[in-house]
C-alpha cells in the first residue's frame, strides 16, 4: 500500500474518534424533515382480543329512552352485558392472552429452518521469496467467494445444515481456478440437548403460559360481575331506602300535625309537639343521607357498565330486577367444594404454573450433563477454470467425507447445580402453594355457605319481627290517642320500625349478594351467567 494511502487512513480514524469525543451541544442539529419524521407516532396493526360468548337467549342491551330526561330501565342482565362490552380495564386485560399467545410462536420459532448467505471479496499485492533463487518477487491476486444455504435445528437436537459455495481464485502466477462445492452437515446431540421432551421445554412452557393467562382473564372477569352484581344490587338498596325514608317522613309529618292540632284544641301539652318535631327533623336528615348514597352508588355503577370516563356519568337510570326471589337453603356442600377445586381459575392457574415448573426441572437436570456431540459432514466438490464447467464437475470423482464426535463439559459445573436446585426449591413450593390455595378455596366456599345461610334465615327473621314492631306501633298510637302513652314513646316505635324496616330490605340485598359471592367463591359465576372467553 502507497504510504499517502496510510496517512490518510490514519487521520480519518483519528478525525473519527476526535468526533466522538465532542460534547453533545456540538454536534449539528438533525435536518428539520429529519428530526420531524421522527417524532412521527406510526399507526399500530390492530390486534384481535380475547372476545365472550354470550349466552343465545340474552337480554338485549340497554337503550336510549325517547325523552332524554327519562331515566334508563336496567335490568341485572343488562348491567352484565353492559360490563362486559364497555368496561376499560376488561378491555386491556383481553390483550393478555393474544401477548402471551405469542410467546408459543416465538418459541416454536427456534425451529424454523434458516436460509443464510454470504459474499466475500479478496484482493492481495504481495512479495514472496523465489525458492530456486532466493530473490524478492511480486505477486498479485484475489478472490470472490459466495455462500448460500439453509439450516435447521429440530427437536431432537439435531442441527442439519445443506450448503452451495462457489470461490474463484485470479492470480498473475497461477491459472485461473474456480470451485464449487455442495455439503451436507447433520450434528446430533447425545447428551445435553437430546430428545424432544428438552428442545421443547420452552415450547411446552409458553403453551402452559398462554393458558394460564385464559386463567388470570377468567378469574379478572368473575370478580368483575361480581363487582357489578354487587354494585347493582347496592344500588337497589340504597333506592328501596329511599322509599323507606320517604314514607316514614311522610308518616312523621303527619303525626306532627296531628299533635300540633290536639295542642291547638288543647288536648294535649305543648311539651308534646318537641318529639314529634325532632322525629320528622331526624328522618329530613336520614333522606338527605340517602339521596346521596344512592347517588354515590350511580357513580359506582356507571363506572363499571359506562364505555366513557367523562360523558356518560350524568346518565341516569333506574334499577328493574327484583331483589327479592326464592329462598333455597344449601344442602349441597360437598359438591360444590369438588365445583370449587374444578372450576377456580387461580387454583388452575396454580396447577399450570406447576407443570411449568416441572418442566424447567427436566431442562435444569438435562443441563447437568456434558456436552456430546456427534457430527458428520459430506461434500461434493467441482474444479474448473469456468464458473459452469464448475457446476457440471460436482459428477467428478472428488468428495469430502468428515465424521467424529465433540465434547464439552464445565469443571464443577456450578452454574448448571445451583439452576437445578433453584428449579427443585420452585417446583416444591408450587406444590405447597396449590396445598395451601386449595384450603383457602374450601375456607372460601365454607364462609360463602354460611353466609348465604344467615341471610336466608335472617330474611324470615327480620320479616317476623318487623310484622311484631307494626303491631307493636299501632298499639303504641291507640294508648297514645287515649291519654296513656306520650308522643316520644310514639316516635320510639316509629323509629324502631324504621330500623328493622331497612334491615329486612338489607338483609334481602345481602342474600342476593352473598350468592353472588359464593358463586365468586365457586368459580362458577361466568358458567352460571352463560359467559364463555373465546381465543
Amino acid at each position: 500500500m502507497k504510504p499517502f494511502t496510510v496517512l490518510h487512513l490514519f487521520g480519518f480514524a483519528a478525525l473519527v474518534l476526535a468526533a466522538g469525543c465532542l460534547p453533545l451541544a456540538n454536534w449539528p442539529p438533525l435536518p428539520e424533515s429529519l428530526d420531524r419524521q421522527s417524532h412521527v407516532e406510526k399507526p399500530f396493526e390492530k390486534v384481535t382480543p380475547v372476545t365472550f360468548r354470550l349466552p343465545e337467549n340474552s337480554v338485549p342491551p340497554v337503550s336510549s329512552p325517547a325523552d332524554a330526561e327519562e331515566p334508563l330501565q336496567l335490568s341485572i342482565e343488562q348491567a352484565v352485558l353492559l360490563v362486559l362490552k364497555n368496561n376499560r380495564d376488561l378491555q386491556a386485560r383481553q390483550l393478555t392472552p393474544v401477548i402471551a399467545g405469542t410467546f408459543e410462536r416465538i418459541e416454536r420459532g427456534v425451529f424454523d429452518p434458516e436460509l443464510f448467505g454470504e459474499a466475500q471479496y479478496f484482493r492481495e499485492k504481495a512479495s514472496e521469496t523465489s525458492r530456486s533463487s532466493g530473490g524478492l518477487y511480486q505477486v498479485a491476486g484475489k478472490e470472490t467467494l459466495a455462500t448460500t444455504g439453509l439450516r435447521q435445528f429440530l427437536p431432537t437436537g439435531t442441527t442439519v445444515e445443506a450448503g452451495l459455495s462457489h470461490e474463484r481464485t485470479i492470480s498473475d502466477r497461477e491459472p485461473e481456478l474456480q470451485m464449487t462445492r455442495a455439503g451436507l452437515t447433520v450434528t446430533q446431540s447425545l447428551l445435553q440437548g437430546l430428545g424432544p421432551g428438552v428442545n421443547l421445554v420452552a415450547v411446552r412452557q409458553a403453551e402452559l403460559e398462554t393458558l394460564a393467562s385464559m386463567d388470570e382473564l377468567r378469574g379478572f372477569t368473575e370478580a368483575l360481575l361480581a363487582e357489578t352484581e354487587t354494585a347493582y344490587w347496592n344500588y337497589v338498596l340504597a333506592g328501596e331506602k329511599i322509599a323507606i325514608f320517604e314514607e316514614s317522613l311522610r308518616v312523621a309529618r303527619k303525626q306532627r300535625e296531628e299533635i300540633e292540632l290536639r295542642i291547638e284544641v288543647g288536648v294535649l301539652p305543648e311539651i308534646e309537639v318537641a318529639a314529634a318535631r325532632a322525629e320528622e327533623a331526624l328522618r329530613v336528615q336520614a333522606l338527605i343521607d340517602a339521596r346521596s348514597q344512592l347517588e354515590d352508588r350511580r357513580l359506582r355503577l356507571l363506572r363499571l357498565i359506562s364505555p366513557s370516563a367523562n360523558g356518560d356519568l350524568d346518565q341516569r337510570f333506574e334499577a328493574v330486577s327484583e331483589p327479592r326471589l326464592e329462598l333455597k337453603p344449601v344442602e349441597d356442600l360437598q359438591d360444590r367444594l369438588l365445583l370449587a377445586e374444578k372450576s377456580r381459575p387461580d387454583l388452575s392457574e396454580a396447577r399450570l404454573r406447576l407443570q411449568q415448573n416441572r418442566l424447567e426441572t427436566i431442562f435444569t437436570r438435562n443441563g447437568l450433563l456434558p456436552r456430546l456431540d456427534f457430527f458428520i459432514a459430506l461434500g461434493k466438490t467441482g474444479y474448473a477454470d469456468t464458473f459452469s464447467d464448475a457446476f457440471r464437475e460436482l459428477d467428478a470423482n472428488t468428495y469430502d467425507f468428515t465424521v467424529g464426535v465433540r465434547l464439552s463439559h464445565i469443571l464443577g459445573n456450578r452454574a448448571a447445580k445451583a439452576k437445578d436446585l433453584a428449579a427443585q426449591a420452585s417446583r416444591q413450593q408450587a406444590a405447597a402453594a396449590i396445598d395451601n390455595l386449595r384450603q383457602l378455596v374450601h375456607l372460601d366456599v365454607r364462609l360463602g355457605v354460611n353466609e348465604v345461610e344467615r341471610t336466608r334465615q335472617q330474611i324470615g327473621a327480620t320479616r317476623e319481627t318487623r310484622i311484631f314492631q307494626e303491631q307493636t306501633l299501632a298499639a303504641e298510637k291507640e294508648r297514645f290517642d287515649v291519654g296513656t302513652s306520650t308522643a316520644l314513646e310514639v316516635a320510639q316505635a316509629q323509629r324502631d320500625l324504621l330500623q328493622i324496616q331497612i334491615a329486612e330490605v338489607e338483609t334481602i340485598v345481602n342474600y342476593r349478594i352473598a350468592l353472588v359471592r359464593l358463586y365468586l367463591a365457586e368459580g362458577s359465576l361466568l358458567g352460571r351467567r352463560g359467559v364463555s372467553i373465546q381465543r
